[in-house]
């Protein structure tokens, strides 16, 4: 399990960031930016697009609905 991106990215010839905790895009560079966690913290690591990328539960931030 957890290995469907990385199997993803091999088969097209893509570049891959897996445990994505952000994302920013650069669309005119061609380029992503990932922040991800590591064992020892955080790293960052860029990519040129296209590329398959593999979230962490931290990158969502869930909305509550609110009740009246």
């Amino acid at each position: 399990a957890g290995q469907t991106g990385q199997m993803l990215a091999g088969l097209l010839g893509w570049s891959q960031a897996t445990f994505a905790s952000k994302v920013e895009l650069d669309v005119e560079k061609k380029e992503a930016t990932v922040m991800r966690e590591i064992d020892g913290g955080s790293e960052e690591v860029r990519c040129r697009l296209p590329v398959i990328i593999t979230t962490d539960l931290r990158l969502n931030e869930p909305r509550y609905a609110s009740l009246p």
